[in-house]
């Protein structure tokens, strides 16, 4: 189940990297984007591209978020240790050294 959640997480997170990189830049004051002649040469023009990318993008953040929460809430639902310094000490047999004895030639 986890898996499953990971990978649509991750198709999530570049659907959401692409999106972003669709849109106009609106740097203005950086002296960058909007102006020249290129962008979105007969795909989808002015208001209705802005309003579809932007209604995607809240939408893949939705999912994006969601998903981060399923899976924080499964991760810390599991009942097996986190790590090493969790897992209890193993039982030592009696008659058994803890120590290494030296060794015998």
């Amino acid at each position: 189940m986890e898996i499953v959640i990971v990978v649509i997480h991750l198709i999530i997170a570049v659907a959401l990297v692409a999106v972003v990189l669709l849109q106009r830049s609106e740097g203005g004051a950086l002296g960058m984007g909007g102006g020249g002649g290129g962008g979105m040469s007969g795909f989808v023009t002015g208001r209705s591209a802005a309003s579809i990318l932007t209604r995607a993008t809240a939408a893949l953040a939705a999912c994006f978020f969601a998903t981060s929460l399923i899976l924080a809430i499964l991760a810390g639902s599991s009942d097996e240790p986190a790590s090493i310094v969790d897992m209890p000490a193993p039982a030592q047999e009696e008659g058994v050294p803890s120590s290494p004895s030296a060794p015998v030639r």
